[in-house]
């Protein structure tokens, strides 16, 4: 015998939640609509394939490069076996990004 599923959104509930949100309504007054919680609306969505998350940026307007990327790519740069680079991830973060750019922008010392 086969598993019976319990289905959250009809066919119905599923059209009417991907046309309100792509038509510009936000994922809360959705939510408030068909009774159910921010989260599964933005779950469905998801499912559906529509619902994008938001790309933040910070206060410059940039894109949020986290610290661990920046390590990273020091390490890289400087052969850093993985518990070096692991340990530059407890530096400031503006830090990492200068030593990060000072790195990429500079010459090979030839010898």
């Amino acid at each position: 015998m086969g598993k019976v599923v319990a289905v959250n959104y009809s066919p119905e509930q599923t059209a009417a939640v991907v046309s309100g949100y792509t038509n510009g309504m936000s994922v809360e007054s959705l939510a408030q609509d068909m009774g159910k919680s921010a989260r599964s609306i933005i779950a469905k969505l998801s499912r559906e394939g529509v619902y994008k998350a938001k790309v933040y940026q910070t206060k410059q307007g940039e894109t949020v490069i986290k610290k661990d990327a920046h390590a990273d790519a020091i390490g890289s740069i400087l052969n850093l076996s993985e518990s070096e680079t692991e340990s530059l991830t407890k530096a400031n973060k503006s830090v990492l990004r200068k030593i990060f750019e000072a790195l990429a922008n500079s010459k090979p010392i030839e010898g």
